[in-house]
């Protein structure tokens, strides 16, 4: 016997669906990056000329599941894909709002948003299931990079560079470590869409599953043992992110391995980025989840980035 996926409100209006408005919670004030603060602590966020400590990207998924599962049902816990450009950061007390494109019939990718009250766009992309993930919002975005030219934070990373394999997991009481300083309880506590799917057995699994927006914490939770030549320390944001099920959903307290792979440099007037793949394996070293992520690096937040550019490039 199963509870429903989700109690969530959802509005019909013209071609979309949309979920209500949320306040999510800034959980990441006590994050620690190679041993100073991120941009989602206040002060280091005002010096780059925040407003405050930005909201964790992926806290925004978990908006996004009840539409999905309206459209997909259970088809979204096991195949389902997010695939989001960051346009704008959120922060602690504005209230957000996902919206959906409704599909046509047998549609398997639909665009999504996200907005402020004040109109401002937090992200857009796509929401799919099923497929070989060449459709979604981040596959296309990854066709038209353009090259990353005159690097000095990442001047010494190579497209193709592949990490170690690293042993994973999350339980409910688990502390996820210095970039997450929380735990699986404590993030269901505040969750803007709960669920007894997530700390029930009452779900088509019988196992509560992990939320979307706690994926990426999994597959980010030992990422600062990667040692990749980064250069440091300069302050890093997520800019696009895309998480997809191949044979989901994940279980709270299973194993699974990681192993990350560069697969695009790329940057802008601002920024330097990374874009790493994830790919995540179950115990029989089947493939069960990938996350794509942007990691841009704010050359400004890195102290040496002129001396170094001067050094490399004249």
């Amino acid at each position: 016997m199963s509870e429903p996926a989700f109690r969530t409100e959802i509005l019909e209006r013209d071609n979309l669906l949309a979920g209500p408005w949320r306040s999510p919670r800034q959980m990441l004030q006590a994050q620690v990056y190679d041993s100073h603060a991120s941009i989602h602590d206040d002060a280091t966020a005002k010096k780059l000329g925040f407003q405050g400590g930005t909201i964790e990207g992926p806290t925004h998924f978990s908006q996004f599941a009840p539409l999905c599962e309206r459209i997909w049902g259970q088809a979204w816990f096991e195949t389902g894909c997010l695939s989001a450009h960051y346009r704008n950061p959120a922060f602690e007390g504005e209230e957000v709002q996902a919206h959906i494109e409704k599909p046509k019939p047998g549609q398997t990718v639909c665009a999504i948003g996200m907005t402020r009250r004040d109109g401002t766009e937090i992200l857009r992309g796509t929401a799919s299931i099923g497929g070989d993930g060449t459709e979604t919002a981040l596959s296309r975005r990854l066709g038209e990079l353009k090259p990353l030219t005159d690097p000095v934070i990442l001047a010494d990373l190579k497209v193709g560079m592949k990490t170690p394999r690293q042993a994973v997991k999350m339980d409910f009481d688990q502390h996820m470590g210095d970039l997450y300083p929380f735990s699986l309880a404590d993030k269901l506590k505040v969750i803007t869409e709960p669920s007894a799917y997530y700390s029930q057995e009452l779900n088509p699994w019988g196992r509560a599953i992990i939320p979307m927006e706690m994926l990426s914490v999994l597959f980010q939770y030992r990422a600062r043992e990667d040692r990749l030549p980064v250069r440091g320390p300069a302050v890093g944001l997520f800019a696009d992110q895309e998480i997809r099920l191949l044979r989901g959903p994940l279980f709270v307290g299973d194993s699974y391995t990681t192993e990350r792979e560069v697969v695009a440099l790329s940057g802008s007037r601002r920024t330097e980025s990374v874009w790493m793949r994830t790919t995540v394996f179950a115990k029989n070293e089947t493939p069960v989840a990938t996350m794509l992520l942007n990691m841009a690096s704010i050359k400004d937040s890195y102290a040496n980035y002129e001396q170094e550019h001067k050094a490399l490039y004249g």
